[in-house]
């Protein structure tokens, strides 16, 4: 045997969509209910392990041999199962990987395994496995009555007197269920077969496998700061809920109707409570209401569901594991967060964290109230630090300093901007100066400018204008509507390699998918063929877009359009242009450049990434610098691009 297809329908108490299939697996009730397989291409095989049939040794040995490529679509899921199911069923086939201590070892080894979900993502096909055998057109799909049936069977009977629903109480709905773990086997492997010359390159595969280590690993969290900040979060609430109804007189203030009520009645009137609104609002109000509305914006912070997200998804070693989705972006390939969402926490700004977080430990609420203005605003600046290193070990959190800023700078060959990432200057102010033909000090001279050239940088790179500003928040740090478009015109004239960059690559892709043939710009490759673009990045991975056309845009001129996601998460045509493909194009080879870092520090206990970040368990006697400088490394598809990675050291996370 060299390939095993395999999926299989499980049963758990846990609920996996908010602890994860760590978690989901490890719990005592979890079982395996069918392992459908098919043995190098032959006929799908179900077994019924829930009706007592066995799963044949040789096909237990083909799982856990590293001799046997696993696929499965989301094989994350097939894997850490199997790993749970074997360690308590078959204990005598387990082997874990990893070294002693590392909690590697509790799972099989992802070397061998395989997952068609990557494949359609890098092929730039949706996720999720009804989508991808309905946009391909097979005749064999995902049967759609199969939700119903793992709620029956998969989850906790609702049924009075019964912990289960078994196979015996509803025959024909389990047969049906073999027959819908029969089919996602066949759609899986129809996957597999259709894009079989559009292969994942093995070094996607190698990093597809570092990340599935780094999910095995997990990352520890603060058992007793996370239970006593969910604690604190109920007090404050009762006691924020207390006073706004003293202030306001209101039997529910958390109703937004009867807030809105309240405000009109006193003169203030009110179209929307959101947050933005209501800080607005804030800075005109009276006094009283003023009040009312800060205990608003209280009430709202959502920084509790972070600490009950991590509470929902940390194994019985108190780590979170699997918080990290592989290709979960198709565009570009970048990761995606998952449960606890590591890639949108809470920045923190606090002087005195580590006294807030030692006031957290020990739920002493009393001196939190009395020594800071807003509770929830602590609990939410703490949920960055709940994350910590093993007994032993260390942060050490290591990052690119503006990895898409260079990237760009490279790609276009803005010969100024590298020699400012070369001397080490602060791209900000240098953006800044030439901007507004002045000398920008950070602490110095012209330092006022200084949040116009970082604000620009941010927003402008990719082809934005006046939308882009707002969007990043021009106006509300003070810049006015005036300002906006010569802000635009001022950042492009400084700029003029990468508006060159944009329309260089808006033209090579417009040639190649109007006249199939293969074009260049520096060191980026397009291609089209068999009803897609393909983008070569320097890695040798590509970027896909399906069915590439070329049409006219609402403004008359000409666009490039594929068929992908979009924003509501709908299978239809896309409009992009050059500055959107150079965007998707830097972004991809910042991910590239992070996955490269993580291979060469694979020896190192990597247990997050964030964005262009590290986070990595040390020993207490490590070397920063040295991990820096690995970190650094020029890739060698990419020579002479300036990298740099700067870090610290800390005994929780946080952001330095």
């Amino acid at each position: 045997m060299k390939e095993l297809h395999l999926d299989l329908e499980t049963r758990s108490s846990v609920d996996i969509s908010k602890g994860g299939v760590y978690k989901y697996a490890s719990s005592p009730d979890f079982d395996i209910l069918l392992l459908g397989y098919s043995a190098d291409g032959g006929e799908v095989t179900v077994i019924d392990l829930a009706s007592g049939e066995v799963v044949p040794d040789e096909v237990l040995r083909a799982i856990v041999s590293d001799d046997v490529i696993k696929w499965a679509h989301n094989s994350s899921f097939e894997r850490v199962a199997l790993s749970c199911w074997l360690r308590r069923h078959r204990p005598d086939l387990f082997v874990g990987y990893g070294i002693d201590g590392d909690p590697t070892r509790n799972y099989l080894d992802p070397v061998s395994w395989r997952c068609t979900m990557v494949l359609s993502a890098y092929n730039g096909l949706p996720l999720s496995l009804d989508k991808v055998g309905a946009v391909l057109g097979f005749e064999e799909q995902k049967l759609k009555e199969g939700r119903d049936l793992i709620r029956y069977f998969c989850t906790p009977s609702r049924t009075e007197g019964r912990d289960w629903n078994l196979p015996e109480h509803a025959p024909d709905r389990w047969e049906a269920f073999k027959a819908y773990n029969t089919r996602d086997v066949v759609v899986e492997m129809s996957i597999h077969k259709r894009l079989q010359n559009y292969a994942v390159p093995d070094s996607v595969w190698q990093e597809y496998h570092l990340s599935e280590e780094i999910n095995d690993r997990g990352i520890m969290i603060d058992r007793r700061l996370v239970e006593q900040a969910v604690r604190i979060d109920e007090q404050t609430k009762t006691a924020l809920m207390d006073e706004m109804r003293t202030r306001t007189g209101l039997d529910n203030p958390n109703s937004v109707t009867q807030l809105k009520d309240f405000l009109n009645d006193n003169g203030m009137e009110v179209d929307s409570l959101g947050k933005k609104e209501v800080a607005g609002m804030m800075k005109d109000a009276p006094e009283d209401l003023a009040q009312v509305l800060s205990l608003r914006l209280q009430l709202a912070k959502s920084s509790v569901k972070k600490y009950t997200a991590m509470l929902a998804s940390a194994c019985d070693d108190d780590r979170c594991h699997g918080m990290f989705a592989f290709y979960g972006a198709n565009r570009t390939g970048r990761f995606a967060g998952r449960i606890v969402q590591l890639q949108n926490l809470h920045r923190n700004e606090m002087p005195d964290l580590e006294q807030a977080r030692e006031l957290v430990r020990q739920g002493d609420y009393d001196t939190l109230s009395l020594l800071y203005d807003s509770v929830p605003e602590v609990l939410a600046e703490l949920v960055r630090t709940a994350f910590i290193p093993a007994p032993g070990y260390k942060f050490a959190v290591a990052d690119f300093s503006a990895i898409e800023a260079r990237v760009l700078s490279f790609l276009a060959g803005e010969q100024w901007r590298m020699d400012v990432f070369h001397n080490g200057r602060d791209i900000y102010c240098e953006s800044a100066s030439r901007m507004f033909n002045c000398v920008v000090e950070k602490h110095g001279q012209n330092a006022h400018l200084r949040q116009k050239g970082k604000i620009s940088e941010l927003a402008l790179g990719y082809g934005g204008s006046v939308g882009a500003l707002k969007a990043m928040g021009a106006l509300d740090m003070g810049l006015t509507e005036d300002e906006l478009q010569p802000l635009v015109t001022m950042w492009r004239g400084a700029n003029p390699r990468i508006v060159e960059y944009w329309w260089a690559v808006d033209h090579a892709v417009k040639k190649t998918v109007k006249r199939r043939v293969s074009t260049r710009v520096g060191c980026v490759g397009f291609e089209a063929r068999s009803g897609m673009l393909f983008v070569t990045l320097p890695s040798g991975r590509r970027l896909s877009y399906v069915k590439p056309d070329v049409g006219q845009n609402r403004f008359g001129g000409e666009s490039v359009t594929y068929l992908g996601i979009d924003g509501t998460k709908h299978w239809s045509r896309i409009e992009s242009y050059g500055p959107k493909f150079v965007e998707n194009i830097t972004q991809a080879i910042s991910r590239d450049i992070l996955c490269h870092a993580m291979r060469t520090l694979s020896h190192c206990r990597i247990v997050g990434h964030v964005h262009d970040e590290l986070i990595i368990e040390v020993g207490k006697d490590a070397s920063l610098e040295a991990i820096c400088e690995q970190m650094g490394r020029t890739p060698p598809w990419l020579p002479g691009i300036e990298l740099k990675a700067d870090g610290y050291m800390c005994q929780f996370y946080m952001k330095a």
